[in-house]
């Protein structure tokens, strides 16, 4: 992977002279605020999209639109502090960043800590590590831009690095009507709805889903329809009850307090099933659901599909630990439509 020479992020902000206006309100604004804090870089002002704006406040601020900064200010820098894969939305931010310097302040969707000068120092043997083991010269593109931009935080290595998953589907998972899927995080049964489009159909399925609201929506879509399992169970590396916080959407996870649910692995599911491709989105737990299949990884080689970027570890960690269980593995990275570097997936053949 070549080097690059771009200032981080967070010293970029610290040491420029323009107002600062962050984009978005929420979690990850929250999150961004605090290192700002923490850093000592002064946020002007909260912007949101011209049909969001409704007089509210966040954070002592009141939300404007771009256009009231822009009267105000000759430029400012634009920070997004929010998620989005809303192609309108997206296309929005390209038209912004036209006019004003926009960059993304990465923060990690579980954990603490910041992609900086010393997270590559730390990080760096590993780093190397896992882009050696890429298949092929996209992953390596996308890997290093995704490096960038958690480094940098600019748009431009995003832009680089995005391709729909038509793609990947059709050139490296080459999925059949005849899958045995393991769906870890099936959510309301949209992933199970992405295989039958991509492949017109499955073998059988078996579904998990965590939160309680939703599953009873997974329940709601797989009614009617044959050879599909569903259990209102959270993955793990060992078979028990853990704490779930179940919040009733994407942001449910394993949590030190909340709900008790019951906990499987990859290997208990797999015992008696023959599974040949792998679905994990599991909100920052893939590493503890890695390592309860070790004999399902070992023995049966599934496909696996799996969420690389709840934490910025996740871009290296988990090749480096699914290549020890199974050297055999080929290991594909691609990044689909989302702002910040969400949807970013390891796909392993």
């Amino acid at each position: 992977m070549s080097c690059f020479t771009e200032e981080n992020i967070w010293d970029f902000l610290q040491k420029s002279n323009k107002p600062i206006i962050i984009y978005g309100m929420g979690n990850g604004a929250d999150k961004v605020l605090r290192l700002f804090e923490k850093y000592n870089i002064a946020c002007r002002g909260v912007m949101a999209s011209d049909d969001f704006v409704r007089g509210q406040s966040y954070k002592g601020f009141t939300v404007e639109r771009l256009s009231y900064f822009e009267a105000k200010y000759n430029d400012f820098i634009v920070a997004i502090t929010f998620g989005t894969q809303i192609s309108e939305v997206m296309d929005n931010i390209r038209q912004i960043e036209k006019k004003h310097t926009v960059v993304v302040p990465n923060v990690p969707v579980f954990g603490s800590g910041i992609f900086d000068d010393e997270f590559l120092y730390v990080n760096k043997d590993k780093i190397k590590a896992a882009y050696s083991l890429l298949a092929d010269e996209r992953s390596k593109k996308v890997f290093e831009n995704a490096v960038k931009f958690y480094y940098t935080g600019r748009l431009k290595y995003l832009w680089d690095c995005t391709d729909n998953k038509d793609e990947i589907f059709k050139n490296v998972l080459c999925l059949t009507a005849k899958e045995n899927y393991l769906d870890l995080g099936a959510y309301r049964g949209d992933t199970i709805e992405e295989l039958i489009t991509q492949t017109g159909g499955y073998n059988s399925v078996i579904a998990l889903e965590p939160d309680p609201k939703t599953y009873k929506k997974l329940c709601a879509y797989t009614n009617g329809k044959s050879r599909i399992t569903t259990h209102q169970k959270t993955i793990w590396k060992n078979d028990t009850t853990i704490y779930f916080a179940d919040k009733g959407g994407r942001n449910s996870t394993i949590s030190s307090d909340g709900t008790l649910i019951a906990a499987t692995t990859i290997d208990t599911l797999c015992k008696d099933f023959d599974v040949t491709y792998i679905k994990m989105d599991v909100e920052g737990a893939e590493k503890q659901a890695l390592a309860g299949g070790i004999n399902t990884l070992s023995c049966k080689m599934p496909k696996l599909n799996i969420a690389a970027y709840h934490t910025f570890e996740d871009l290296f960690d988990l090749i480096l630990m699914i290549y020890a269980i199974n050297p055999e593995y080929k290991f594909h990275l691609r990044h689909h439509p989302y702002i910040p570097l969400w949807d970013t997936n390891l796909y392993c053949i």
